[in-house]
């Protein structure tokens, strides 16, 4: 039997649980006209957003494997989020172009043309491997999703310093090459 006010207070509970996941759930979206962009002496991106400035932020891609323009949220270092931009088409360009250049140094990722050798020893394959970024030897940990497909015959290797290789179509590769990739998989 459940008193009265054991029942307000599971009531309240659960209003204020709801009004959590509503916060949560609620975007606030970054636009030209509430959000200014600018690159730091440093490098960084800095965005003075509804009247509050922050110095460095980091642009973080929703679909990063398939669109890089789309619903970017902006953090703080913290990983705090400021806010998301929906299109970068909603931009001036050269705000956008600010923007592009932080997505491709958070995101980048060689393709890797050729694969010279996987050699396998230990839980650990040691690639070699040409790369749009030139010559590449790098140690992938084996098992755990380090090399995962990302889409159809698209393939993303992550070696162990968090670095990122992509092979953009594994049709591509020799029947050597794939034999040597197939053992990572």
């Amino acid at each position: 039997m459940t008193t009265d006010a054991g029942a307000s207070r599971a009531e309240a509970a659960k209003t204020e649980a709801a009004s959590e996941l509503s916060d949560a759930a609620s975007i606030h979206y970054l636009t030209d006209d509430n959000a200014s962009f600018e690159k730091t002496e440093g490098g960084m991106l800095s965005v003075l957003a509804d009247g509050e400035m922050h110095p460095a932020v980091y642009v973080h891609c929703s679909f990063p494997h398939t669109n890089r323009r789309i619903y970017l949220s902006i953090r703080t270092i913290e990983n705090k989020e400021i806010g998301m931009i929906r299109d970068l088409d909603e931009f001036p360009p050269e705000t956008a172009r600010l923007l592009e250049e932080q997505i491709q140094i958070r995101y980048f990722a060689p393709e890797i043309t050729r694969v010279v050798a996987v050699k396998e020893e230990f839980g650990y394959a040691y690639w070699e491997a040409e790369t749009t970024a030139g010559l590449c030897r790098f140690t992938v940990r084996g098992g755990g999703g380090h090399t995962k497909l990302i889409g159809a015959g698209r393939l993303l290797v992550t070696d162990v310093d968090g670095n990122r290789f992509v092979i953009p179509d594994l049709a591509r590769l020799s029947d050597r090459e794939y034999r040597m990739v197939e053992t990572s998989m």
